[in-house]
């Protein structure tokens, strides 16, 4: 009887003692630096009202908390590429009762752009083994990956609407399903035939876009696959939200509905 006491207690303390932690931390001032480093390096957050910042320094507390960054090719991690990170990633929790990416524990973070070794399976049965260069990946056994320069300093980031981190971490969205598929986490089956109706449509829209080189507010790349197709739509989303209102309503409603927030109020 002893010994089975002793393990209730263990298991409670193993429970209770980083919840206790958790609301410790959640119980602190925000830190005037990070506050500055958000002004900085999210332009939409100064634009924010209060109480969509309150809601994203407390995710940004518990993300910092709760994930370990890793510095990768000699880069020193540093407040400000934690809270930089912590803050685009949180964007898309904001007004949402989620959890803050319940399955990541690391984010890997390169100076640059890295290079990942990719087989591929040919014709005939040949496989092929290369390295790509990529700015950022999102795995599904609690990792990110990213390049630093990508985030803070590419051009893309303003001129494209790009955003490695809202991109990666889309793709964490969209695994709480059970699979990357380009449909994340819905509340019922009548959601999910919304969200499979409207995008169908709009990624075939892409798909013919791109096979005619044709203009569009979406990056083309989303025409990969259903997956990417999410990812970059939630940048559009985000970073390009007049544009993508305008020329793809539906989308853009659905990703409303879906992140509960209006971006073109703080673009």
């Amino acid at each position: 009887m002893w010994w089975l006491l002793f393990i209730l207690v263990l298991l409670l303390l193993a429970f209770e003692v980083p919840r206790a932690r958790l609301r410790y931390v959640l119980s602190q001032a925000f830190p005037l630096p990070y506050s500055k480093i958000l002004r900085k390096n999210l332009p939409e957050y100064s634009k924010m009202p209060t109480d969509l910042q309150m809601q994203l320094k407390r995710r940004i507390r518990q993300f910092l908390f709760q994930k370990t960054f890793v510095g990768c090719g000699g880069l020193i991690i540093t407040d400000e590429i934690k809270v930089t990170i912590a803050g685009r990633a949180c964007m898309l929790l904001l007004n949402r009762s989620s959890e803050v990416y319940p399955k990541l524990t690391h984010i890997l973070v390169y100076p640059s752009a890295f290079v990942a070794p990719r087989t591929q399976m040919l014709n005939g049965g040949v496989v092929t083994h290369t390295n790509q260069g990529l700015s950022g990946e999102s795995w599904s056994d609690g990792r990110v990956i990213l390049a630093w320069d990508q985030i803070i300093h590419h051009p893309a980031n303003i001129g494209h609407g790009q955003d490695v981190v809202m991109h990666e971490f889309a793709h964490q969205l969209d695994s709480e399903s059970g699979s990357t598929n380009g449909a994340p986490l819905l509340p019922d089956a009548e959601a999910y035939r919304r969200w499979s109706q409207v995008m169908e449509v709009e990624y075939t829209k892409l798909l013919h876009a791109r096979e005619h080189h044709h203009a569009t507010v979406i990056d083309p790349y989303g025409a990969t696959n259903p997956a990417e197709f999410f990812a970059v739509t939630t940048e559009a989303f985000f970073k390009k939200s007049t544009e993508l209102a305008v020329h793809h309503p539906a989308l853009y409603e659905q990703l409303r509905s879906y992140y509960q927030v209006e971006p073109r109020d703080w673009s």
